[in-house]
C-alpha cells in the first residue's frame, strides 16, 4: 500500500509537469536555484546552508556529470577563498572579514574545499582545509571534552545537537585524504559520544536540542542543564552525522559499536513520531498533538536519509522500510512546479537558536531555504543515484599521507 501511495504521488507530481521538461527533481532544483542565484556573489557569504546545498548540488553532479554543476560550486568558493588558502566573506553592507572557524558552523564548507581539491588538485583548497583542521587543536571545549557551539559569549560551554554535522563529518573526510584517519576517527566518536550522553532524552529516546555546561542561558534546565524542547531538524543534523562518520569510521574502532546503538535509538525513537496520515515529521517532533505545530521538510528529508541509510548498512531493522517510504511520499508533497517552470520545495524551517516552545512555533516557514534544499537533494540522491547509493564512501579517497 506505502510503495503505490509513493508511486501514486510521483505519478501526480509528472503528470503536472509541461511536456518539455525533466521530470527529476534534483535536477530541477538545482536548476531553479541557479537561475534564482546566477552569480557566486548573488549566492552570497560563506554559510553552513548554501554549503549544505552545495554538497547536494555535487551530488547530482556525481550523477549527471553537468560540468555546468561543478562549476557553480567552484566559482562560489572561489568568490571566498584566495591563494593563498584564506577565507573572507563579504556581508550585507559589503564589509569583507577573514573566516577564522571560531564557531562550528562556518566548518561546514570546509566539505567543499575537500570536494574541490579532489576535483581540481589546486593547493589552495588544501590550504584553506588545513586552516580548519589546525582550529580543532585549540577549539575551546566542555570539561568533558565536548566542542563548544561556538567561541562567543552567547554560545560559551553550550553543544547543539547541529554542532557535530557543521564539524565532524568535515573532519573524517580531511583525515581520510590526508592520513590523519586516526585523530580523526577518535576525536569524531568522542564528539558524537559526548554530545549524546548530554542531548539524549531517556524517555522518549530522542535528543533535545541543546547543552548549557555553564547553566547560564534561560532556556537551560537547572538540574540537567537541557533546553526544554525537541526539534526537529537539530536531531536530524545528528543521525546524519551518524550515517557520514560509520561511513568512513574503521570497522575495528571501539567505539563502532556504540554510534550504531545511538544511531538504532534514534531510528527507533523518531519512528514512533512519524505522523502515520502525512509522513512528515513536526517541528517539535515529540508535539504534535498541538495544534501550533507543523509539518517541516527539511527534518523530513533527513530522517528519511538516515533512516534509509541506515537500513542499508544493515544498523537498523528492514521493517523501518514503511518509515522510509511514507517520509519520502510525505516529502514529495511539498515539492511543485511553478508557472515558469521552477522547482519549490516549501514548509522549511528557517536558522533556529534554542529557546522556549513559542519561539519554535513561531519560526518562519520558508519556500527554497537552503537548509531544505540541501536535505531534500541529499535524500533524492540516495534513491536517484544507483551507483552511490547515498554512500559518501568512494567521495574520500586518500590522497596524501601526509600527518598532523
Amino acid at each position: 500500500m506505502i510503495l503505490r501511495t509513493v508511486a501514486l504521488l510521483i505519478a501526480i507530481n509528472l503528470c503536472c509537469l509541461p511536456a518539455n521538461a525533466n521530470p527529476d527533481w534534483s535536477v530541477g532544483m538545482v536548476e531553479s536555484t541557479m537561475k534564482r542565484y546566477p552569480t557566486a556573489k548573488e549566492l552570497g557569504s560563506w554559510g553552513y546552508a548554501k554549503s549544505l546545498y552545495l554538497y547536494g548540488q555535487y551530488l547530482v553532479y556525481k550523477r549527471t556529470r553537468e560540468p555546468r554543476y561543478l562549476k557553480y560550486i567552484k566559482d562560489w568558493v572561489d568568490y571566498h577563498v584566495d591563494a593563498e588558502g584564506v577565507v573572507r566573506s563579504t556581508n550585507a553592507q559589503g564589509q569583507v572579514r577573514e573566516i577564522t572557524f571560531e564557531n562550528l558552523d562556518s566548518m561546514l564548507p570546509g566539505n567543499l574545499l575537500l570536494i574541490l581539491y579532489q576535483e581540481t588538485g589546486e593547493p589552495k583548497y588544501k590550504l584553506a582545509a588545513d586552516r580548519i583542521r589546525k582550529r580543532f587543536n585549540t577549539y575551546p571545549r566542555t570539561r568533558d571534552g565536548g566542542f563548544w557551539h561556538a567561541n562567543t559569549k552567547s554560545r560559551e560551554w553550550q553543544l547543539w545537537g547541529d554542532g557535530v554535522f557543521m564539524s565532524m563529518p568535515f573532519l573524517m573526510r580531511y583525515g581520510n585524504l590526508f592520513g590523519d584517519g586516526k585523530y580523526a576517527a577518535d576525536e569524531a566518536t568522542k564528539q558524537l559520544t559526548i554530545y549524546a550522553t548530554h542531548l539524549n532524552d531517556p524517555k522518549t529516546g530522542l535528543m533535545f536540542h541543546a547543552y548549557d555546561e555553564s547553566g547560564q542561558t534561560p532556556w537551560s534546565n537547572k538540574e540537567t542543564k537541557v533546553s526544554p524542547e525537541i526539534w526537529c531538524r537539530a536531531m536530524g543534523w545528528f543521525g546524519m552525522t551518524l550515517i557520514e562518520v560509520l561511513e568512513l569510521l574503521p570497522s575495528n574502532h571501539p567505539k563502532r559499536p556504540q554510534l550504531i546503538a545511538q544511531l538504532n535509538q534514534l531510528v527507533k525513537a523518531w519512528s514512533n513520531y512519524q505522523d502515520k496520515k502525512s509522513g512528515l515529521w513536526y517541528q517539535i517532533v515529540d508535539k504534535g498533538e498541538n495544534a501550533n505545530n507543523w509539518h517541516e521538510t527539511s527534518s523530513s528529508s533527513m530522517y528519511t536519509y538516515v533512516t534509509a541509510m541506515a537500513i542499508e548498512r544493515g544498523y537498523v531493522s528492514k521493517s523501518y522500510r514503511d518509515v522510509v517510504n511514507r517520509g519520502y511520499a510525505g516529502v514529495l508533497t511539498k515539492l511543485s512546479l511553478d508557472q515558469n517552470g521552477d522547482t519549490n520545495i516549501i514548509d522549511i524551517c528557517e536558522g533556529t537558536n534554542v529557546a522556549d516552545l513559542a519561539y519554535y512555533f513561531a519560526r518562519k516557514r520558508n519556500t527554497n531555504d537552503f537548509h531544505g534544499l540541501g536535505a531534500f537533494l541529499i535524500m533524492n540522491e540516495k534513491f536517484m543515484n544507483k551507483t552511490l547509493k547515498g554512500s559518501s564512501r568512494s567521495l574520500w579517497q586518500p590522497r596524501l599521507t601526509t600527518s598532523k
